[in-house]
């Protein structure tokens, strides 16, 4: 299987609204077969639906109500069950296209959890949502940040089987708590920078993903993100396992499919 697949990024993001044409060509000329672009909250949905559909068979949607929510102008806060009131007809609008629920999870983060009851909200709204993915029979695309333990517990005890979880920022040993119920684990080009390289030694080649969260996550920080940047994860990846790239490609793009089967009808070996 020659290209790689970017499990989780943002093209929908403002950052994007300038040269998105260029972007998804130049991703499509490093090697990418497929993007799966993700939801923060319900306002990008529309949004979303819109490029998976103008790059059909390239941009595949995922939609999902976030941990952390913005609120206008500049202030943010952990996610509560109003904000799943917009959110979940649209998902159901529009089911059938998506290819996961997400972005979804838990982010424990002290600025934007002040209280257990903070927590709980996350949650309710995470508990939810894993509810409508199995439900729709659809994987979820979590987030977990400060939260690594909490979210994996969270997600077996709500029986999820099928769960990518990008960037984890937890130990490694929680990370193979994971791997025993069959998550799969996506690693973002800042791993170069990060401390994602001792998970990375411990993860099975068969539970990682390739992803770039872009416009985040980038090789560099405070400089753009983009899908074109997906091989500097697989380099990284071959780099610590000791394994060629050729073989890095291949098994992240089959553990892609596993993960969202719906993408085997634009990727042909």
């Amino acid at each position: 299987m020659q290209g790689y697949v970017d499990c989780h990024c943002h093209i929908s993001a403002g950052d994007f609204d300038k040269d998105v044409e260029e972007v998804i060509e130049n991703s499509k000329k490093a090697g990418l077969l497929a993007l799966l672009a993700v939801a923060e909250h319900a306002g990008e949905f529309n949004k979303i639906i819109e490029l998976s559909q103008r790059f059909s068979g390239f941009v595949f949607p995922c939609l999902g109500v976030h941990p952390v929510q913005e609120v206008p102008p500049h202030q943010q806060r952990g996610a509560a069950p109003q904000d799943l009131d917009a959110a979940i007809p649209v998902i159901e609008k529009y089911k059938d296209e998506l290819v996961a629920i997400g972005e979804v999870g838990l982010d424990f983060t002290p600025r934007f959890v002040s209280s257990e009851s903070d927590k709980e909200n996350q949650r309710q709204v995470l508990i939810r949502q894993a509810q409508i993915a199995k439900e729709l029979d659809l994987p979820l695309n979590v987030h977990s940040r400060s939260a690594g333990r909490p979210t994996i517990h969270l997600l077996k005890e709500q029986g999820v089987e099928k769960a990518l979880l990008h960037a984890f920022d937890g130990k490694p040993s929680v990370a193979m708590e994971g791997v025993k119920a069959g998550y799969f684990f996506s690693i973002p080009p800042s791993i170069i920078r990060s401390e994602q390289q001792k998970l990375v030694k411990q993860l099975p080649l068969e539970n990682i993903c390739l992803e770039t969260d872009s416009p985040a996550l980038g090789p560099e920080k405070q400089v753009r993100n983009e899908p074109i940047n997906i091989r500097i994860s697989a380099e990284y990846i071959s780099t610590i396992k000791g394994v060629s790239l050729e073989t890095v490609m291949e098994v992240t793009t089959q553990n892609a499919l596993r993960l969202f089967p719906k993408l085997k009808s634009a990727i042909r070996p």
